[in-house]
């Protein structure tokens, strides 16, 4: 499981800033199923992983550190100053970042 976490981190880190990316995506990419994703993201600590880019395909926010509405409030704040725009709570499609 350390080399899919390690392949996961790698695509994570490839998400530039105002961009954001899928759990679906990474998962595809990674050969994992997206909850796990989720689950490795849920777990790290490592400030060089822009983990709050990572978001559910709907362009809703999904977890961040432990889930709760007052963490998806502060994903998506991160998010917002990062130059990511919303539209009815969503990310909107501009933002996403295709490889």
């Amino acid at each position: 499981m350390e080399i899919f976490k390690e392949r996961v981190f790698a695509e994570v880190r490839k998400i530039p800033a105002g961009k954001v990316s899928t759990y679906k995506n990474i998962s595809q990419a990674v050969g994992v199923p997206p909850v796990v994703i989720g689950q490795m993201l849920k777990k790290n600590r490592d400030p060089a992983v822009p983990y709050h880019r990572v978001v559910k395909s709907d362009g809703s926010l999904g977890g961040y550190v432990g889930g709760g509405k007052k963490n998806e409030e502060k994903k998506r704040k991160i998010l917002e100053t990062e130059g990511i725009d919303f539209e009815n709570g969503r990310v909107k499609n501009e933002c996403f970042f295709t490889a």
